[in-house]
């Protein structure tokens, strides 16, 4: 073995010892492991092959600084603005109102109903009656035909709930009328 080679492994295993934690144990290439530690790359190969073991430990140290480079993790940012699921379920609610042919009047009545029985919460449940969802459906597993994400899914209650209003009532303003007069729909 050439003193280049045996520099060359030294100044690597040098540097590697360096970045995994110390540079305790290690020993010129050829030598016993119970040789110094402490000795620099110029004191182990001699004087002869300074400017090679330069041009040798900046190409390896390049190598190791760009392995070093993948082992960071980032941490995932939070989303800054999340739109209440409140104003999402009315804006879902208009369209479908919008799509019937109903009038706006008709949403008003439907949000004035909704706002009264829920406040639009998809998780709000009457532990008297044993109501759930949006349009408070008695019991709450009769939306399970729309969609079986009933219980957490705002749009499946909310469907149901114009189906159901225009099946019964023919229309938010009669299922409104209904509740006021009887304080029920």
């Amino acid at each position: 073995m050439d003193s280049n080679s045996v520099l060359r492994s030294t100044v690597a295993a040098v540097i590697a010892a360096a970045l995994t934690g110390g540079v305790g144990g290690v020993a010129r290439a050829g030598e016993s492991a119970g040789a110094t530690t402490g000795e620099s790359a110029g004191e182990m190969a001699g004087e002869s092959a300074d400017e090679s073991a330069d041009e040798s430990a900046g190409q390896n140290a390049r190598q190791v600084t760009h392995l070093g480079v993948w082992t960071m993790r980032a941490a995932p940012e939070a989303p800054r603005f999340r739109a209440p699921t409140k104003v999402i379920s009315k804006a879902y609610a208009f369209r479908l109102v919008t799509r019937h042919t109903w009038s706006g009047e008709q949403f008003q009545c439907l949000d004035s109903l909704w706002t009264r029985e829920s406040n639009w919460d998809h998780r709000a449940y009457n532990s008297g009656s044993g109501a759930y969802g949006i349009p408070q459906a008695l019991p709450g597993d009769k939306m399970g035909y729309v969609a079986r994400d009933w219980r957490f899914n705002p749009q499946t209650q909310i469907r149901w709930g114009l189906r159901y209003i225009k099946g019964r009532y023919g229309s938010p303003c009669g299922a409104w009328g209904h509740f006021r007069s009887h304080n029920w729909y």
